[in-house]
């Protein structure tokens, strides 16, 4: 899979989820629902409010963007 398919927003109802709850944020250590790969190849990892607070920045960056946020309201059967 290439880097761009890969950083398409899981936001599909098929979409397999790649962080655990041992992925925790860059900024705060709360458990990260978002993967920014940088350009270099480095990732930066982020829990909900730091991703949305850095999302902008590091698109225009070229970072692309993984986003599992939408699993914190997910109805639970």
């Amino acid at each position: 899979m290439s880097v761009q398919a890969e950083a398409q927003e899981a936001t599909s109802a098929g979409v397999e989820h790649e962080l655990t709850a041992l992925d925790r944020c860059d900024s705060c250590g709360a458990q990260a629902y978002i993967r920014a790969t940088l350009t270099s190849g480095g990732q930066l990892l982020f829990c909900g409010h730091h991703g949305r607070e850095n999302k902008d920045k590091l698109i225009a960056l070229g970072a692309t963007w993984h986003d599992e946020s939408a699993r914190l309201v997910a109805s639970r059967d």
